[in-house]
């Protein structure tokens, strides 16, 4: 992590979290899933052309680290205007993509401390619990947990996370409370209806900043090992998986090339199928604080990293204080059910979304038709998201 500057074994149906029914506000969802459910008007689920037994198609919308340090923390008090931290303004330019969306899935890369504090950044953080509640209404239904900073506060900080994402309706993967809890995948339904596709969010961390797992919570983070991995894909899939989204947190900080570790487990992963079809069918990249490359690899996509969507300004590994560390990227997926004889679900469109965190206002902005001085910004993260070839496989960039 670099210096800032300051400024969810096989699931049983009833042994989901209880507040996944509740995020959605539908007491007519089968148990055992969580999810938004849009109207027919969002997203690609109210689309034409259903394939066998009347699946529908859906759009996945993934975004980078969110990653609170203290000036972060502070703007949040301010918005708040001295009752507690709004994190929702922050996130207000990012709402209307990530809540069109029939998934959003999003990056929770530090834990929660207690409420009223005290909250901290680098280089230990603990985040105001009212990140939930924001994430929660710009629209995300699950955040990968796994990350370097998940025992920044010990087993403590990883309970209070995921009691708080649950209270505010957010699906989480990557971190667990209980062995239980830590064998089974988390499972979302992308869309409304009992033909909706049913999606799996698994995620995974390099490591934890030399932290050790609690001796009596070996499973309390995931940790990323290939085998490990590929079996809990196959074992989503008897789950009932139609699709598997993994989140990794990877890569060498401040590098916008992916490393050769992201290429090899990238290649090995994507090449991995049972009985005809991948076991994983996208992998979405955190960590390195600056965008990275798009690929499609033995027919799956690849973000290798999206960036910070949230952060305080910051230097980089040089002492420099370094632009790159609040530009991101978000990927935007439309897929489509089988057809015929084929078992796959595929990607019928890909897309990257630009997008700038400004660090002194303290707000997410958009860099679809960005204003003149923010022009290059759009360029260089473009030039980094098609560095290997995107544009060629399919990859457009999104409004």
């Amino acid at each position: 992590m670099a210096k800032r500057i300051r400024k969810t074994t096989l699931i049983a149906v009833a042994g989901l979290l209880a507040a996944a029914t509740a995020c959605t506000g539908q007491q007519s969802t089968p148990p055992g899933f969580a999810g938004r459910h849009p109207s027919a008007g969002h997203g690609a689920s109210g689309a034409a052309g259903g394939g066998e037994g009347g699946a529908r198609p859906f759009t996945l919308l993934a975004s980078g680290d969110v990653l609170p340090h203290s000036s972060v923390i502070d703007r949040a008090a301010v918005d708040a205007g001295g009752r507690g931290y709004d994190f929702r303004p922050m996130l207000k330019g990012a709402a209307p993509l990530v809540s069109g969306a029939d998934l959003a899935i999003c990056h929770m890369e530090t834990v929660y401390g207690q409420k009223g504090g005290p909250y901290t950044g680098y280089p230990s953080f603990k985040s105001p619990p009212e990140v939930a509640t924001a994430l929660h209404a710009t629209g995300f239904d699950s955040c990968s947990t796994a990350s370097n900073h998940s025992l920044d506060d010990g087993a403590p900080g990883i309970d209070r996370t995921l009691d708080a994402l649950d209270e505010a309706g957010v699906a989480h993967a990557g971190s667990a409370r209980s062995a239980a809890e830590a064998g089974r995948p988390t499972l979302l339904r992308a869309g409304p209806g009992k033909n909706a596709a049913k999606v799996a969010h698994l995620a995974y961390t390099y490591g934890t900043n030399d932290l050790p797992l609690p001796a009596d919570r070996p499973w309390a983070v995931n940790l990323i090992d290939k085998d490990r991995i590929v079996a809990d894909a196959r074992a989503a899939r008897r789950a009932g998986a139609d699709v598997v989204v993994l989140s990794l947190h990877w890569g060498t900080e401040w590098q916008d090339a992916p490393d050769d570790v992201q290429l090899d487990l990238g290649r090995e992963l994507t090449a991995s199928g049972t009985g005809g079809r991948p076991d994983i069918d996208l992998i979405l990249g955190t960590h390195a604080h600056v965008p990275q490359a798009y690929e499609k690899v033995n027919g799956t996509w690849i973000i290798y990293g999206m960036g910070d969507q949230i952060a305080g300004a910051m230097v980089n590994h040089e002492g420099a204080q370094d632009p790159r560390g609040n530009e991101s990227s978000m990927g935007r997926f439309t897929f489509a059910p089988p057809k015929g004889a084929a078992k796959r679900w595929t990607v019928s469109k890909a897309e990257f979304i630009p997008q700038w965190f400004d660090p002194r206002a303290g707000r997410v902005v958009g860099l679809g038709e960005p204003a003149e001085h923010l022009r290059e910004v759009r360029d260089r993260i473009r030039g980094v998201v098609l560095s290997r070839g995107a544009a060629q496989a399919g990859l457009v960039m999104g409004k």
